[in-house]
């Protein structure tokens, strides 16, 4: 095919511009019709082939996908990776015939030669990182490779690829080799590092904040350390602009997202729910074994209801197989007023509306304290939106610190006394 360009080249470009000048049209005139006859005609043929290569790809890389018992064609349908490489066949034969169509505009031929070249290379590109992005959601699918940093590699084979095609870009663009154009660039980096420092900086940052989807314009980031809190409006090469929840504005360097510790909250966003966790400090004091007559005032209660009755029979029987002396509460095993109120809060956390069930629920126990034993509530509300969310929590430890009483137990607070000498 090559080969017949290559003839095209030499005899199809003077053709239809003779024939226009035996039709009585001035050779100037007959130069641009034969340049947009010329263009026209390959565009047309182009696209045509460019269609019948993806028509033909894509029905070959389906029925594979299909057939295979390896994933992998699929990740290659999914990312489109047929499409592109329909592009590559059309794009060629398009850069070949240029010298063609431009047979007598030299200046021109040399910009468009330019501007194909440089498209070609971006393709290459995008075809690499479609690929890439084909072996990283392969590989993440394959059980040994779930916990390696797969996205990592893929990255670091995107960088190089991109530097040799910018550095590829460059030759095109100043007609000189890439080697020429590589030593160049060395001699003067010292120079080039030292002006364009912060520019530099801000690129590189914009890479990796791009590459490793760090951030997103209206995503809600907290970034102490400038006193931002709220929604990214903008994202640019030296800075990304903060609107915080009060209106002001943020401005953070882009090179800090990578140097620094930020909390982007996407992922609770786009998660299943918006995780409450918080404590109730308990008193020490107030906990005890639950008596016969504390059993029964607390077998009222519906929500813990079946579980007082099978737990308090699993425990009468065992103390009776072992013939356990029930005179003192602490013989055998027993119902604390601690442990059947944390199994209470379990039971209300799982019946209540705006918790989403299918994430974590817990309620646990944590470390005693000098104030206290903390109760910690762990759980996600459904309800992501920040007003809601603070009403939900608020209902529920409405709701348990008036609960309490009931299973005799207290909240530490300090005393009054105590609290009015630290003021003083």
């Amino acid at each position: 095919m090559f080969t017949v360009l290559n003839f095209m080249d030499k005899e199809l470009g003077r053709l239809l511009y003779n024939r226009l000048l035996e039709a009585g049209m001035g050779e100037e005139w007959a130069s641009y019709l034969n340049l947009l006859i010329l263009l026209a005609g390959m565009l047309v043929l182009v696209i045509l082939l460019d269609f019948l290569l993806w028509k033909i790809l894509r029905a070959v890389s389906i029925k594979l996908a299909r057939s295979s018992r390896n994933n992998f064609d699929n990740f290659l349908v999914m990312y489109r990776v047929p499409r592109y490489l329909a592009h590559v066949l059309p794009m060629l034969i398009f850069l070949k015939f240029i010298p063609v169509a431009f047979t007598d505009f030299e200046y021109a031929e040399g910009v468009a030669i330019k501007i194909m070249s440089i498209l070609f290379v971006l393709l290459v590109l995008v075809i690499f990182r479609k690929v890439f992005q084909s072996i990283n959601g392969y590989l993440k699918t394959l059980p040994r490779f779930k916990d390696k940093p797969i996205d990592s590699y893929v990255q670091v084979f995107m960088i190089f690829a991109w530097v040799i095609g910018i550095f590829t870009i460059f030759a095109i663009i100043t007609e000189t080799t890439v080697w020429k154009f590589v030593t160049a660039l060395g001699a003067a980096s010292a120079v080039v590092l030292l002006i364009f420092k912060d520019t530099i900086l801000g690129l590189v940052a914009s890479i990796q904040v791009t590459i490793n989807d760090m951030v997103r314009i209206g995503d809600w980031i907290t970034f102490d350390k400038y006193g931002a809190d709220g929604d990214v409006i903008e994202i640019s090469l030296a800075t990304v602009k903060v609107q915080n929840f009060d209106k002001t504005i943020t401005t953070i360097p882009t090179y800090a997202l990578i140097s620094d510790s930020f909390k982007n909250w996407r992922g609770m966003q786009d998660s299943g729910g918006r995780r409450i966790k918080r404590a109730l400090i308990i008193r020490q004091q107030s906990i005890k074994f639950l008596t016969p007559d504390d059993i029964k005032a607390l077998n009222k209660i519906q929500l813990i209801q079946s579980y007082m009755d099978s737990r308090s029979e699993q425990i009468k029987t065992y103390n009776q197989d072992h013939q356990i002396d029930k005179s003192l509460l602490i013989n055998g095993r027993n119902l604390t007023n601690f442990g059947v109120f944390r199994k209470y809060v379990t039971n209300y956390l799982e019946s209540h509306s705006a918790i989403n069930k299918k994430m974590t629920l817990m309620v646990r126990q944590l470390e005693p304290t000098t104030q206290g034993i903390p109760l910690e509530i762990y759980a996600f509300s459904s309800d992501k939106r920040w007003e809601n969310y603070e009403y939900v929590m608020a209902d529920i430890f409405d709701h348990l610190l008036a609960a309490l009483p009931y299973f005799s137990l207290e909240v530490f607070e300090l005393p009054t006394s105590l609290v009015t000498e630290t003021k003083v």
